[in-house]
């Protein structure tokens, strides 16, 4: 399979259980995941990376029942492709993911809300940020950064997803470690955003 999607232009990483996989997802733009694993369930891999991120992901199985679909789609999976099958569905069955899955911007996501977390307040709809009633002004990627970590407060948010969610297709791999640097001079302590080594990103109290 990955000599099939390297030939189509595809750069893969593979791993070959469940723990490798928790591990490597975070720097993919779509998982494709068996679930017959040495290691862990495969239903378990897709709850646990579903649980912390959006990334297109597609069950790739000979399990073929009615009810193995069924739980796979309801573990977050968003697609079940059973054995055996052409590359050439398999790489229609990635395009359509990709195409429903493209991230949108933070801030554009739902009615106007207030997000609180410690001293800091984010008025999603008016775009207002403040850090003990002073407010801060941020640009709007700035926004959308800082936005995006607040509403997963207890996640760890990968770099690449928050690449995609923010910056889409035009980014630098120094994007966000530049925003990432304004965000806390601006918020006046670089405690309020944590950096999680080979992972990314989460939201820090001060």
């Amino acid at each position: 399979m990955s000599h099939h999607l390297r030939r189509h232009g595809h750069t893969c990483t593979r791993a070959a259980h469940g723990g490798a996989a928790l591990q490597a997802y975070g720097s993919a733009d779509l998982v494709l995941l068996d679930l017959e694993l040495p290691d862990l369930d495969g239903l378990e891999v897709c709850r646990a990376i579903r649980s912390v991120s959006r990334v297109p992901l597609i069950i790739v199985t000979s399990r073929e029942s009615e009810i193995d679909c069924v739980l796979g789609l309801q573990a977050g999976a968003d697609d079940y492709v059973t054995r055996p099958f052409g590359i050439r569905e398999l790489m229609a069955r990635i395009e359509a993911v990709m195409r429903r899955t493209q991230w949108q911007p933070a801030a554009a996501a739902g009615p106007a809300q207030e997000i609180r977390h410690g001293r800091l307040r984010i008025e999603v709809g008016s775009r207002e940020v403040t850090v003990d009633d002073v407010p801060v002004t941020l640009t709007r990627k700035e926004f959308d950064l800082l936005c995006l970590l607040a509403q997963h407060p207890d996640t760890v948010v990968p770099r690449r997803e928050l690449l995609q969610q923010v910056w889409g297709n035009s980014w630098s791999r120094r994007t966000v470690d530049t925003h990432v640097s304004s965000v806390r001079g601006k918020l006046g302590d670089p405690a309020w955003i944590v950096t999680v080594r080979g992972v990314g990103f989460r939201l820090g109290t001060v």
